[in-house]
């Protein structure tokens, strides 16, 4: 403990000096573990809400967008697909399952997403209040949606047109709430689900001029996309080549989308891993040149120190726990900071209602940080240790 406390006077007296390494070290650790929070935390967030997709099916454009719009519901979609196209492709032998979405209206920035009851049980959603609607114009809002609105069974509220705040308002057509899901940590937690039927509905009442305009509109019904699960898995070698061949629908793989999504967060990723590394070298080379100068600067003491009976060892740790205590404390500041920096880009995401990111958790890859920290301390002062452990009490004196 006297080995401990000396170090820990020795390291902060120099105050300027000790605080430079440890903003370097820190800032160093904070990158580190910001891009593991997030890295982590976006993965799950894509193995959760595409576990169980095999292809997303929906109007011809961008595969990526068709991925992020309809699954990942942080897009807009490329447009709509005739529904009795749809219905064709849920009779194909390859299909399982089919789950229609229809998007195009919001409340209050959080999306309305018409659908079927087979996307709650595909995401194993459980009703923490109510029921699951039964007709159309009743909807059931996330667990997220319904804490930021504070909002309560039997409540109605009325729809604005697009994605995004702001829409025209369809004032005729209020929906009522039926049920709040539990959390699960999906997408759905941030989703306002309804019948398609609900969809329809709206937009119909609000843009048909008359009856017949109606029977028109009903016999040209369409929806954004389809979630699609295979029979099988050989369904993946000709199913996509069929639709976007064979039909004026693109067929997306979830899987192949995803990736080259990672591929391409993974440059600006490289380029923060190697921003953090700089930092890291810079640190341990300030470390190192403030050790090696602590030595030089402090031979009375260590002459001192070795005239009371400390072994050379007693020398050797004193620089060791002085790096130790350095690298603690900068392992301690940059798991702060970087939960921090996480916490705030899910503060900025859940402005649009985006990914479920946020900071506060420890994935089990967030223990390199402190093994970095401690490594990178100790690396420093090997050097600096050893030259003090060879010095002889007679050198030390005759340099005094």
């Amino acid at each position: 403990m006297n080995t401990l406390l000396l170090a820990w006077r020795y390291l902060w007296s120099r105050p300027l000096g000790a605080l430079l390494n440890l903003l370097l070290l820190s800032l160093g650790l904070a990158s580190i573990t910001f891009l593991i929070l997030v890295g982590v935390q976006l993965s799950r967030a894509f193995d959760r809400d595409l576990a169980g997709i095999d292809v997303v099916v929906g109007a011809k454009g961008s595969p990526m967008q068709l991925i992020l719009s309809g699954v990942l519901h942080i897009d807009v979609p490329p447009g709509n697909v005739p529904l009795s196209a749809v219905k064709a492709l849920a009779q194909n032998p390859l299909v399982a399952q089919l789950i229609p979405i229809s998007l195009g209206d919001n409340f209050a920035g959080y999306r309305i997403v018409g659908t079927s009851h087979a996307y709650l049980d595909h995401y194993a959603a459980k009703l923490a209040q109510g029921q699951v609607w039964d007709a159309p114009m009743q909807v059931v809002l996330g667990a997220t949606v319904a804490r930021q609105l504070g909002a309560t069974l039997g409540q109605t509220f009325v729809g604005s047109h697009g994605l995004g705040a702001g829409g025209h308002l369809h004032g005729d057509n209020p929906y009522t709430v039926v049920g709040i899901l539990a959390p699960g940590g999906s997408v759905l937690d941030r989703l306002i689900l309804t019948d398609t039927a609900s969809v329809w509905k709206v937009h119909e009442d609000y843009t048909a001029v008359d009856e017949e305009d109606r029977k028109v509109m009903e016999d040209e019904r369409e929806i954004t996309m389809a979630l699609v699960k295979y029979k099988t898995p050989m369904a993946a070698l000709s199913f996509p080549r069929y639709v976007n061949t064979s039909t004026e629908m693109q067929a997306a793989a979830p899987a192949l989308e995803v990736t080259r999504l990672l591929h391409m967060l993974g440059l600006g990723t490289d380029v923060l891993r190697a921003f953090a590394g700089v930092l890291l070298l810079t640190a341990g080379l300030s470390v190192f040149i403030a050790l090696w100068s602590a030595v030089r600067e402090r031979r009375a003491d260590l002459a001192l120190l070795r005239m009371l009976g400390a072994p050379p060892r007693k020398v050797a740790a004193l620089l060791l726990s002085e790096a130790l205590w350095l690298g603690l404390l900068a392992a301690v500041l940059g798991l702060l900071l970087g939960q921090g920096f996480a916490a705030l880009l899910a503060w900025m995401l859940a402005l649009d209602n985006s990914l479920l990111i946020g900071g506060m958790v420890w994935p089990v890859a967030l223990w390199v940080v402190p093994a970095l920290a401690l490594g990178v301390s100790l690396l420093s002062a090997l050097l600096p240790t050893f030259a003090a452990y060879r010095v002889s009490v007679l050198e030390l004196l005759q340099t005094r």
